[in-house]
């Protein structure tokens, strides 16, 4: 009939905008990143290692001025820059002669156990996926052995590690592979090695969906492991060579969330300081205990080092944010952390290269914009790591 639209398949559109999508995605990577050449990360100035050291800029002018230890690339000006292998050469030289153990090196000791933080929240728009990232490169930075590990089907987190699923990973390689009920492989199969000393990736894509379709079927059949320790036992095969472990969850309580929260010792809780989000988050957190009680009546363990709320893209200026954040401080005291991470333009400016902010020149930023981001991050993280260091029995906290 004239005037009528013909009908489009909608599998066939979605197919086609998929497909485009990914091809400029992927031109858009080569034009950052040419396919031949290695992502490294950036070289720290004398002054950025020796905040991370503890020490003082002149002491590692002294070092190297004593042929002890990396020497610096000198640049225009003398400014001196030290790669991140030289950092962790740093940390393991002045270990040696440290008073108190753990002072450069500040990672798991005898009878420490792994210290797997399950990054979760219901709602998109939260920073989970950026809180994850930075958390997992700052713990690596400080001189922590970090397993990061996207659990999200979205691979985000994958993304701004350099790897793009639909063309890195066309044969599998993510933790679904040491996970599947049938055939499963070793974990140390899927561990990548990253640009960040001391910090390896498990990236995700969609193969991760099929543990939720995989799991009906074999509790049906009673097949194989409890779905909810499979994340932990794969753990266990390598968790001699890692401190931390850093999961980034998919924004939905599957059975891949519960699986890596039956694998957790600390739960971080995103939130962005808004009441449509704190009531979804109302929401999320009463299906999660519903169903992590019926997991605990399985046998999982439920047993927690620490939880934490960590307030994120706050805005110091906005009064409801304000207000959102003492009611949420009201109800939950402790442990909600006492710094939030501000949102900030510098920050997400980083993630349209695919980065984060420990990785960008902060000469593309006006200093005050990248300081303040800067600051309200390493806050929160010193305070995770204090909590880190308590759950094994150290001072800090």
């Amino acid at each position: 009939m004239d005037g009528v639209q013909p009908k489009t398949r909608i599998d066939k559109l979605v197919g086609d905008h998929a497909r485009a999508l990914s091809e400029r995605l992927q031109a858009h990577r080569e034009q950052l990143f040419p396919p031949n050449a290695k992502r490294v990360l950036r070289k720290f100035t004398s002054g950025e290692v020796a905040e991370l050291l503890g020490v003082k800029d002149a002491y590692l002018r002294k070092l190297d001025l004593d042929g002890r230890g990396p020497s610096p690339e000198t640049r225009a000006g003398g400014r001196r820059y030290y790669s991140p292998s030289d950092i962790q050469a740093l940390r393991e030289m002045l270990e040696k002669g440290a008073k108190a153990p753990g002072t450069y090196l500040p990672g798991r000791r005898d009878g420490d156990h792994l210290q797997v933080i399950t990054v979760i929240n219901f709602k998109g728009g939260s920073g989970k996926t950026t809180t994850a990232a930075h958390l997992a490169q700052k713990l690596a930075l400080d001189g922590y052995r970090v397993l990061a590990i996207d659990l999200d089907p979205q691979a985000s987190l994958s993304a701004l590690h350099g790897v793009q699923p639909e063309f890195d990973l066309p044969d599998g390689g993510t933790i679904y592979d040491a996970i599947r009920y049938d055939d499963p492989l070793p974990v140390r199969n899927v561990i990548q090695k990253t640009y960040f000393t001391n910090l390896d990736l498990i990236p995700g894509n969609l193969d991760l969906m099929e543990f939720e379709h995989t799991t009906p079927m074999a509790l049906r059949e009673r097949s194989g492991n409890l779905f909810f320790t499979r994340i932990g036992d794969a753990l266990a095969e390598v968790e001699e060579d890692y401190d931390t472990v850093v999961i980034d969850c998919p924004p939905q309580l599957g059975f891949l969330t519960m699986s890596a929260l039956s694998a957790a010792t600390a739960i971080l809780v995103t939130v962005h300081p808004q009441m449509l989000d704190v009531m979804s988050m109302c929401q999320f957190l009463l299906m999660t205990s519903n169903l992590l009680s019926v997991v605990a009546d399985a046998g999982g363990s439920m047993d927690y080092d620490w939880m934490r709320y960590v307030i994120t893209r706050y805005e110091p200026g906005d009064g409801p944010q304000n207000q959102m954040v003492s009611f949420m401080r009201s109800m939950f005291g402790e442990n909600v952390l006492n710094h939030p991470v501000l949102k900030s333009t510098a920050i997400s400016d980083a993630g349209i290269t695919k980065q984060t902010l420990y990785e960008i020149e902060k000469a593309q930023f006006t200093r005050s914009t990248y300081e303040r981001a800067l600051e309200s991050l390493n806050s929160v993280h010193a305070e995770i790591e204090g909590l880190i260091q308590a759950a094994w029995g150290r001072k800090g906290s």
